[in-house]
């Protein structure tokens, strides 16, 4: 019998009511299935994030790996994907995948060693700029969802979120983002994007000093990259040395860059207005500093 995390529990059905409590309510007799069909053994106890259940477990031939439980979705369905197209290089391996469920077989990386408990903020940020730039150097295989899609909904759904701002300087703030992002949207790019690193999705491994998991892919610009690395670890005055850091080492063009990444505070505002949130005061910061600086 498989222990669900309460916390994994309350995410589902915090962010899916209904069908992420069907969900939870499966979890046991799909891991079993699938233990039993894969041939695992179970080798540690359960671990989780936001939406998936990561069970350690043992390959009938001694290899350590991880069974992924998780909701099928727009977001989820799209990484083993991506991962087959990255093959381990710079990512988790994908070992094998249940396309039905969206369940995969990963190989085991080392969760007690996250990028997130570098000392270092600085290295930190280094590192995944050096993981992005080798990520997105991959075409994004066809299918995959397409960041001009989703950069279009997003000015369709500006003027409501607008209207929903209170504040005049955050409304403003949130308006610049938008026409940043209108400058760029006709030429979203093609690239295979992560869209979700932060440093809590990136774990040490002994093949590898550093690799990605937990990707929610999209096809376009690698600048839309860039949001997690500069919220992570929060620090106003450090904002622009990360931004310049990041976008030297990916070779970008950094107006276009620049617009890209204030288009991540207009989806997360979308998100937060949505979710009847305030819009959070160090995103606003964020974006306010990169809209400020001359480029």
């Amino acid at each position: 019998m498989i222990d669900i995390p309460r916390e994994l529990a309350a995410s589902q059905e915090k962010f899916n009511g209904e069908a992420g409590r069907a969900f939870i309510a499966g979890l046991p007799e799909q891991a079993a299935r699938f233990l039993d069909h894969w041939d695992l053994g179970p080798d540690g106890p359960p671990m989780h994030g936001v939406c998936a259940l990561v069970l350690p477990v043992l390959c009938a031939d001694g290899t350590r790996a991880v069974l992924k439980l998780q909701i099928l979705d727009e977001e989820s369905e799209g990484e083993p994907v991506a991962l087959r197209a990255w093959n381990g290089d710079g990512a988790v391996r994908l070992l094998d995948h249940d396309e039905p469920t969206g369940t995969m077989l990963l190989e085991r990386l080392d969760e007690t060693r996250m990028l997130s408990r570098l000392p270092d903020t600085h290295e930190a940020v280094v590192t995944i700029a050096e993981l992005l730039a080798h990520l997105t150097s991959f075409p994004a295989p066809p299918g995959m969802r397409r960041l001009g899609d989703i950069a279009r909904g997003m000015l369709d759904q500006t003027p409501w979120a607008l209207a929903r701002i209170p504040d005049p300087e955050a409304r403003r703030l949130v308006a610049d983002c938008a026409a940043a992002l209108r400058e760029v949207v006709d030429e979203p790019g093609d690239r295979l994007l992560h869209w979700d690193l932060h440093d809590e999705n990136v774990l040490a491994s002994d093949r590898a000093p550093w690799l990605a998991i937990d990707p929610k892919p999209l096809a376009g610009d690698p600048g839309f990259e860039l949001w997690p690395a500069l919220d992570n670890r929060y620090d106003p005055d450090d904002i622009l040395w990360r931004f310049d850091a990041m976008t030297d080492i990916l070779a970008l063009d950094r107006p276009r860059a620049r617009a890209w990444t204030l288009a991540r505070l207009l989806q997360n505002t979308l998100w937060d207005i949505e979710d009847t949130r305030p819009v959070d005061d160090a995103q606003l910061e964020i974006a306010r500093r990169l809209r400020g600086r001359g480029l």
